[in-house]
């Protein structure tokens, strides 16, 4: 398990891999950067994850883009929910249990590609069309395209699964 206050001492502390385009830095040494890839760090929670692209980026809230895949992740942490230009999420290979989990991203206006194969939720029954349902404007769910075959047989199960909640009204005694 890995405590992200060390995560972040070696974040700093370290060159990033050289990519096709050279890091960008702001004058005060932070990354111009949109995307945050702290995927394979065996982390089990994500405490302080504010504090902790605040510290390494320019600007954390245009974040686009962030890899969290095969950690040890067991829920799906709120924090991500406050990343409004989030357009691409990675969660793949941790250990998110429940489907219900991902309701939590349904207030995320611009996620458009997500991904959670790999976590024990993939095995409940609907998994894939639990997440079209639920995310209506990703474009690209578990590396695949969504197509609207998918949107389709995703409204079916929608229909045939998902009870709607029944609403109660008072009526007013005199």
């Amino acid at each position: 398990m890995v405590e992200f206050q060390a995560l972040v001492t070696d974040l700093v502390n370290e060159e990033p891999r050289t990519g096709l385009r050279p890091l960008k830095r702001s004058k005060s040494g932070k990354s111009l950067t949109q995307s945050l890839w702290l995927n394979n760090n065996v982390l089990n929670d994500l405490r302080d994850f504010n504090q902790v692209a605040s510290q390494l980026l320019e600007h954390p809230e245009n974040l686009a883009w962030i890899d969290l895949s095969f950690n040890d992740l067991t829920s799906i942490d709120p924090v991500l929910t406050t990343f409004f230009n989030l357009s691409v999420l990675y969660l793949h290979g941790n250990s998110i249990q429940h489907l219900g989990e991902v309701n939590k991203l349904a207030v995320l206006p611009r996620l458009r590609s997500l991904t959670l194969h790999g976590n024990p939720m993939e095995e409940e029954k609907g998994y894939r069309q639990y997440v079209l349902c639920t995310l209506p404007h990703i474009t690209t769910f578990d590396f695949s395209g969504v197509t609207k075959a998918d949107r389709t047989t995703a409204e079916v199960w929608k229909c045939m699964n998902i009870k709607p909640k029944k609403v109660r009204i008072k009526q007013n005694t005199l």
